[in-house]
């Protein structure tokens, strides 16, 4: 289908340069230029019919995580950046502590979920390639085919982790309460500005695999400053899966949020 996002407005559409078509002042069309497509405008209304499945599911799944008490976070990253392996050290050190339930999302096998196994977690599995089409991310009725096997009234924290890519996860609300990615170093400087979709979409950016920085012509500090160029508000937390460097703060930052939705929800 191509690629496709929407905007503040609610408006989607779909194009290959992540600024050709944008709702501007200057009275751009806010639904892009879709000529190149046979279905042209077609595409836009299929495109909105997605997003208001996916946006009516993720409310509901909201409200069960809500009425639970339960704090979902939506975990994303490319492939290979190390979210499985900073999950494990997170279930480590929270397991004993905190009630967790892992939504473990790929498009084919159980690998990942099988490296989770065995941590005191409830893990539902989502296989993308049986009965959704083998796409490249999670959306909420994925997420919603999950929780019947998720024990929610017995959980704190839903760790929600999504399929390995860059672009299409952050399009789409699971009914997370908050979104976090995993981006390694070895993955270059420049991907804020080439990903600004995904980057801009997450509440923290755990910097991965910092152990491998002196044996790296990595730039750090051009890094952190193209991630502030699209995400000024973005936490940071500079860590390490395989030391367990920074872990501990990354698990401090899950406590925090998971006691600010208790807070909301008893104040709501």
């Amino acid at each position: 289908m191509g690629r496709f996002h929407r905007h503040g407005d609610g408006t989607a559409h779909s194009h290959d340069d992540d600024h050709a078509g944008h709702s501007h002042d200057d009275g751009h069309d806010a639904i892009g230029d879709h000529s190149g497509y046979q279905t042209g405008t077609e595409r836009v209304e299929v495109l909105a019919r997605i997003f208001d499945e996916n946006d009516r599911t993720a409310a509901a799944n909201r409200a069960d995580f809500a009425g639970h008490g339960v704090c979902a976070v939506n975990l994303m990253s490319s492939p290979g950046a190390g979210k499985t392996a900073l999950l494990r050290e997170t279930l480590r050190r929270l397991s004993g502590s905190l009630r967790i339930g892992i939504v473990e999302g790929d498009i084919e096998t159980s690998l990942d979920a099988d490296r989770l196994a065995g941590f005191g977690a409830d893990i539902a599995l989502i296989n993308t390639g049986s009965g959704f089409g083998g796409e490249c991310h999670l959306d909420a009725p994925m997420v919603r085919s999950a929780l019947p096997r998720l024990p929610l009234r017995d959980l704190d924290l839903v760790l929600i982790e999504n399929v390995g890519n860059l672009v299409c996860p952050a399009e789409f609300d699971v009914g997370e309460n908050t979104r976090a990615m995993v981006y390694a170093i070895t993955e270059g400087e420049e991907k804020p500005l080439k990903y600004p979709v995904m980057f801009r979409s997450c509440d923290l950016v755990v910097v991965n695999k910092m152990d491998l920085l002196p044996h790296l012509g990595f730039d750090l500090d051009a890094f952190l400053a193209n991630l502030r160029a699209v995400n000024p508000a973005a936490a940071v937390i500079q860590a390490s899966a395989r030391t367990g460097d920074g872990v501990d703060t990354w698990c401090q930052w899950l406590c925090g949020h998971l006691e600010s939705s208790r807070a909301a929800s008893s104040s709501g």
